[in-house]
């Protein structure tokens, strides 16, 4: 029966790879075209994956919680009626060819060959090692032990062993010479021919000895005994009392510490802090709040006046509007701006606002709003979260005057607002100075000091500062 295989769609601008979070569907079940079989996420923007074709689903290839790479294979639906998916060995084929070709001694060694495969314990995964369904399914088909699959380098996320590593080793286990006493001792007077079939059947063997040189695969086996326990070690364990409760974290939480731990030992962070005089924005938004929300339906806040200025100092100071590959910085074309923003559940999230330098007052105030409703919704797009070259965090929102943010990789910058408060102020006037009250907040800019010196980063948020305070208070929008 015709079969078609569901692979994981392409969801965006470099977005590779997305974790299965719960299957829709199970084994048997009937699937219509565009009905959703799974649900994934990347980074942190959850869909679904529909059904392209009518069909029942026969084989899940992946479990909850494993990540799989775009264009992978994730499940088999049979297109026309029920019935599972019979696997077929790649070692079927050679039957007819030891049968015909072949004297029997040649033909007892594919048969126990065959045999000692269906013998082979199933490979499970461990503690220290997560094999995902695909490749298991591969090493029972191709023979490969738990012990030997326990020794290949895994490209995968965390080390795991991929489809594309289990098949260069079988391929390089299948090109490895083989001792000519095993071709003399099945057939001695048809050395050469039986030479190719005995090739093709050792390439098959279950023996860890005959397929991993004994000098390559004890230092994998030994690293993985030193590293490991190394590695348990290195965190404490904490005591817990009576009354105590354990959280698990949420796969949100983990994703977010693992950013913010890869970002502190890729970067070195140096912050520069600056006061901005904004009563002038803060006058002139009262005065023009109500009648903007009457004319376009939009909340006027401050984010958008905010993103403004700092787009304007972004194209004043292109080498903020970089990121580093390596020992090379990569300036950016596009000024594509990243707006932390909270979820109701406290997680944040970071949507990015594209060619934010295109934008005039007002289609900023539009993309602004649409992005942090559809970001409270849980609604944004693979996309929306994608691309962005710099981040603006607003740490006001909680009532914090400054903060110290982390860098969004691989940007290298971040600024964060502080809350907005009405101070004591040193004025100038013609007349001379006098104490007034006025509106002033704190610009807190993070940056990465490899690349970004104490100039630079200086300059880049006194300029924000200054167009802030350069605001005309009969602005029109």
């Amino acid at each position: 029966m015709a079969k078609f295989e569901l692979k994981l769609p392409k969801m965006g601008e470099s977005v590779a790879e997305a974790t299965i979070t719960s299957w829709l569907k199970e084994v048997g079940d009937t699937i219509e075209a565009d009905e959703a079989v799974l649900e994934i996420a990347t980074d942190k923007v959850d869909s679904e994956v529909p059904s392209e074709v009518d069909g029942v689903l026969v084989e899940k290839l992946f479990n909850v919680d494993d990540v799989v790479q775009v264009g992978q294979t994730i499940a088999v639906i049979e297109t026309e009626g029920g019935g599972t998916v019979e696997v077929t060995a790649p070692a079927a084929t050679t039957e007819p060819i030891v049968a015909s070709e072949v004297p029997k001694a040649a033909a007892d060694v594919a048969q126990t060959v065959i045999a000692a495969k269906a013998s082979v314990e199933p490979v499970v995964s461990t503690e220290d090692r997560f094999y995902s369904p695909l490749v298991k399914n591969i090493a029972k088909q191709e023979g490969v032990t738990q012990a030997e699959l326990d020794t290949i380098p895994g490209t995968g996320k965390d080390n795991r062993v991929t489809k594309n590593d289990i098949k260069a080793y079988l391929e390089s286990r299948s090109s490895a010479p083989v001792a000519a006493p095993v071709v003399e001792q099945v057939i001695p007077s048809k050395v050469e021919t039986v030479s190719n079939v005995a090739q093709n059947v050792a390439s098959e063997s279950v023996k860890v000895e005959a397929e991993v040189p004994q000098e390559k695969a004890q230092p994998i086996a030994e690293k993985s005994k030193t590293e490991k326990p190394e590695e348990k070690s290195s965190e404490k364990p904490i005591a817990i009392s009576q009354g105590d409760e354990i959280i698990e974290m949420t796969r949100m939480g983990k994703l977010i510490s693992k950013y913010m731990v890869d970002s502190v030992q890729t970067s070195a962070h140096v912050q520069s802090f600056i006061e901005a005089d904004v009563t002038a924005i803060w006058n002139w938004r009262k005065k023009v709040k109500d009648d903007f929300m009457k004319r376009e339906g939009e909340n006027l806040t401050f984010t958008p006046i905010f993103m403004e200025a700092v787009t304007k100092a972004l194209k004043e100071f292109p080498m903020m509007n970089i990121s580093v590959q390596g020992d090379k910085i990569i300036k950016k074309k596009a000024i594509n701006v990243g707006m932390a923003a909270a979820l109701p559940d406290g997680n944040l999230i970071v949507p990015v606002i594209k060619n934010a330098d295109q934008l005039n007052l007002l289609g900023m105030v539009k993309r602004v709003n649409d992005l942090a409703t559809r970001a409270r919704e849980n609604k944004l797009n693979p996309d929306d979260i994608q691309g962005g070259t710099y981040t603006v965090t607003n740490v006001g929102t909680f009532g914090s005057i400054m903060g110290t943010p982390i860098i969004n990789q691989p940007q290298v910058g971040i600024l964060a607002l502080g809350a907005i408060r009405k101070t004591p102020s040193v004025i100038e006037g013609p007349q001379g100075d006098y104490i007034g009250i006025r509106y002033k907040m704190f610009l807190s800019h993070s940056y990465d000091h490899r690349v970004v010196n104490g100039a630079l980063g200086g300059q880049f948020v006194k300029a924000v500062k200054d167009h802030l305070e350069s605001w005309d208070i009969n602005h029109e929008i």
